[in-house]
């Protein structure tokens, strides 16, 4: 028997005391757990895949330096990390019941209406101890359909031209601009579920509040950190009409912590009221729209250097922005 257990051990691809998990990247998972740590608290699983130093993005960064080689656009880096949002110094900051105030006014008629799916920009740093830290773009619209069934298009955002969408609809199919490559084209059969966050989101605050403390999956209580967790997973399955941003103003208004900072132009050249909320190694800039109190976008940049991982004071752990 202890023959036949040595063979098994051997024959583990990823045994206990290996290399990958003593120097090795970090998977999903563990970014995760490490993201956890740095912060002292608890965070909402992300929906969304990020993209670390492996096979995956050594195949996104092929193919976004022969995509630049092809056009004899060469100047510019395949990858590159985002620079944080600035704060313009000579803008008044807006205090968010002053949002939410406006986003009330601006649901009055009730449009637009809230819509399944999303369309957001996103990028999502990569860590590892053996290698410097990267962030990979990428732009994602997912689509429903009448019987509950929907397609998502993930395209790697153009280095040469950053901000710049790069996935536009076609008689209502998404598709990518010529210069977007590809990462993945999905169609899925109907599905449904009445759990958050894939049930309809209510349009009062008080709704809301119990919908997001199910997406955060805690019983805790849900405070600004996890709120905000919560508030980026909600935007990642659905576009919200005026009614539910005005429900979500109101909540962010009562956030503990997250202050108003001033106006920012975000990387799709929408201007948007900031809002900080500071950990104890990061800090998250929420972005809201001047006039709606739509949520714009969402930032998260490193306040401490983690020489670890390659990481400075103000390098951009991951952005995303939402679009209708």
């Amino acid at each position: 028997m202890a023959d036949e257990l040595e063979l098994l051990r051997r024959a583990n691809p990823v045994p206990a005391d290996g290399p990958h998990f003593g120097d090795g990247p970090l998977d999903h998972t563990a970014e995760r757990h490490l993201d956890r740590l740095l912060n002292d608290r608890p965070r909402a699983p992300h929906r969304r895949a990020r993209l670390t130093w492996g096979l995956a993005a050594a195949a996104v960064v092929t193919a976004l330096v022969s995509a630049l080689l092809l056009t004899g656009q060469t100047t510019a880096p395949a990858v590159a990390a985002p620079r944080p949002l600035a704060v313009r110094a000579d803008t008044t900051p807006v205090s968010l019941k002053t949002m939410a105030e406006r986003a009330r006014a601006a649901a009055a008629d009730g449009s637009p209406a809230l819509r399944k799916g999303t369309h957001v920009q996103s990028w999502s740093l990569g860590m590892s101890e053996d290698k410097p830290p990267i962030t990979l773009p990428e732009e994602r619209i997912v689509r429903w359909n009448a019987d509950d069934s929907h397609t998502e298009l993930v395209v790697a955002t153009d280095p040469r031209h950053p901000g710049k969408p790069v996935v536009r609809e076609t008689d209502g199919e998404p598709r990518p601009v010529e210069d977007g490559h590809v990462i993945s084209r999905q169609t899925y059969p109907p599905s449904w579920s009445d759990a958050p966050p894939q049930s309809v989101p209510p349009h009062d605050a008080a709704g809301l509040r119990a919908y997001l403390q199910e997406v955060q999956y805690s019983d805790s209580p849900l405070h600004t950190a996890g709120l905000l967790d919560a508030v980026t997973v909600l935007l990642d399955h659905w576009t919200l009409g005026a009614r539910e941003s005005a429900a979500l103003a109101r909540l962010l208004a009562d956030a503990e912590g997250l202050r108003p900072v001033g106006q920012v132009t975000d990387r799709l050249g929408r201007r948007g009221q900031a809002y900080v909320y500071d950990g104890s190694v990061t800090r998250r800039m929420l972005v809201l729209d001047p006039a709606t109190g739509t949520v714009l976008g969402l930032e998260t940049t490193f306040t401490k250097d983690e020489p670890e991982y390659g990481v400075k004071a103000g390098d951009v752990m991951e952005y995303s922005a939402w679009m209708r």
